[in-house]
């Protein structure tokens, strides 16, 4: 199986709760590490849904504007400000 992990959406950047660490994250493989290496917590309703609309955009199940959406949501149960950028 193909993984497609370039599949581009509009930037969300992450700020984190220190201030002095973000993120921009602009396509699936972004997401993917954001969530898997760089997320605080890996128990969250949210963040499980975030990883799975990383999987499903992957493997061309879901849409990225579908992610982009998760990561925001996902963002907010963790207490991380999600700067949306819209194109």
């Amino acid at each position: 199986m193909k993984w497609d992990t370039s599949a581009l959406f509009d930037p969300v950047i992450l700020v984190f709760k220190d201030g002095n660490k973000h993120l921009i994250v602009r396509t699936v493989g972004e997401a993917a590490n954001a969530l898997m290496r760089e997320w605080p917590s890996d128990d969250g309703e949210e963040f499980l849904s975030a990883v799975k609309a990383c999987l499903d955009v992957m493997t061309g199940k879901a849409e990225t504007d579908e992610l982009r959406a998760a990561i925001i949501r996902a963002a907010d149960e963790a207490g991380i400000t999600a700067l949306s950028i819209l194109h």
